[in-house]
């Protein structure tokens, strides 16, 4: 089972945008964003059709069309964008039932809901704390490599 990455796209893409709001004259648009992603622009997209539902981003049409954040960055937490792209948790119960005759199958479900529910709000928590401006912070404070 692989790991899940749109939760760190999501944040790569707004982190862009907020570098772009530094520079009133550049444009995020989807091939600009999956150039620094190296991924298709559909994923891109893909990604800011759900940042856009939750109210993160918006597009702008006609001459200088691109997509910029609907918020200041510090007010856009790592649980807003998180909330926006998995939505569900880090964990998910069994697709279909277990076999309620089991001795473990019958009581599964209300234990592991139980334990998810508390590592995700735990995991939001830690999230609310973080916000885009200081991702963008945090990237800008980091050294380019040399050579």
């Amino acid at each position: 089972m692989s790991a899940n990455s749109k939760m760190s796209i999501a944040v790569h893409v707004l982190t862009w945008m907020a570098l772009d709001r530094l520079d009133e004259t550049t444009v995020a648009t989807s091939q600009r964003i999956a150039v620094s992603v190296n991924t298709n622009p559909v994923v891109i997209r893909r990604c800011l059709m759900e940042l856009r539902e939750a109210g993160l981003v918006h597009a702008t049409r006609g001459a200088g069309a691109g997509w910029s954040l609907a918020r200041e960055p510090e007010s856009i937490t790592l649980r807003d964008v998180y909330s926006a792209v998995e939505g569900t948790g880090l964990f998910a119960l069994h697709r279909t039932a277990p076999n309620e005759d089991c001795p473990v199958g019958f009581g599964i479900r209300p234990a592991l809901d139980s334990i998810y529910t508390r590592l995700d709000d735990t995991v939001r928590d830690e999230l609310a704390a973080v916000s885009i401006a200081d991702v963008l912070r945090d990237i800008r404070a980091e050294r380019r490599p040399t050579g």
